[in-house]
């Protein structure tokens, strides 16, 4: 069994004195891991820094096997990471949610360009908040729990739109909500595409878009927390608006 194909590094770990344990996420062949034979040596080391797309070529002698890698850099995101602490803490979140969320072997190929579309925006830190929030958006979708933004749940109503059912996911609007709207979430207007967004209007769908990170796909691992990357990114973002 062989493939090739290009891909975004999520994590590596080490394997025996000289190899590592890749991984990756792919266009065509979703989240996959394989060994990297010599991957701690002066040459690759460098390369392998999460966040990195690499050329990879895998092989393994049954399809259900580990396999091994072979990878060559294709470019590196260390650089636009290491300079900005809000972008590291960006990046560490998505790759983060990516190896928590995403089954593996299973191809997500729209949230694969979104992905590699959004770490290269690192280079422009002041549109990647609202960036991210999109891509958050998009993952919620991608595993299956899509926001329903289109009209109100209990009128049918288009415009209005203020709150976000904890259950259903679906808009609802303030005379739609009633005597609920203690038990609903908000549904802040950045979310709907209306007009421009400061940061604290980002942070606060973000906290909506992490309800149901943590209800409805971490509900899937067994009720486990979501990764503490993603609180440090929205924990450094908060600071840095408190100190702009």
């Amino acid at each position: 069994m062989e493939w090739r194909d290009t891909g975004i590094l999520l994590s590596r770990r080490p394997h025996g004195e000289t190899s590592l344990i890749l991984d990756v996420f792919t266009p065509t062949r979703g989240r996959h891991q394989g060994v990297l034979r010599g991957g701690t040596s002066r040459k690759l080391a460098p390369h392998l820094q999460p966040g990195a797309q690499l050329d990879l070529s895998w092989r393994a002698r049954l399809e259900d096997h580990i396999g091994s890698f072979t990878a060559e850099p294709e470019r590196s995101r260390a650089a636009l990471a290491m300079g900005n602490r809000l972008m590291l803490a960006g990046q560490n979140a998505v790759l983060s949610l990516l190896g928590f969320t995403l089954p593996e072997r299973e191809p997500h190929p729209a949230l694969y360009r979104r992905t590699e579309a959004l770490l290269d925006l690192m280079a422009y830190p002041d549109l990647w908040p609202l960036a991210y929030l999109r891509w958050e958006m998009a993952l919620l979708e991608d595993m299956g729990f899509a926001l329903d933004l289109s009209a109100c749940a209990v009128t049918g109503a288009r415009d209005g739109l203020v709150y976000l059912s904890p259950k259903s996911g679906r808009a609802v609007t303030e005379a739609g909500a009633g005597a609920w709207t203690d038990r609903l979430l908000p549904l802040p207007p950045v979310m709907l595409g209306e007009g421009d967004a400061d940061t604290a209007e980002i942070l606060q769908a973000l906290r909506t878009t992490g309800f149901f990170l943590q209800h409805k796909l971490a509900a899937d691992q067994f009720g486990k927390p979501l990764p503490a990357a993603r609180e440090t990114f929205l924990d450094r973002l908060l600071r840095q608006s408190e100190n702009s």
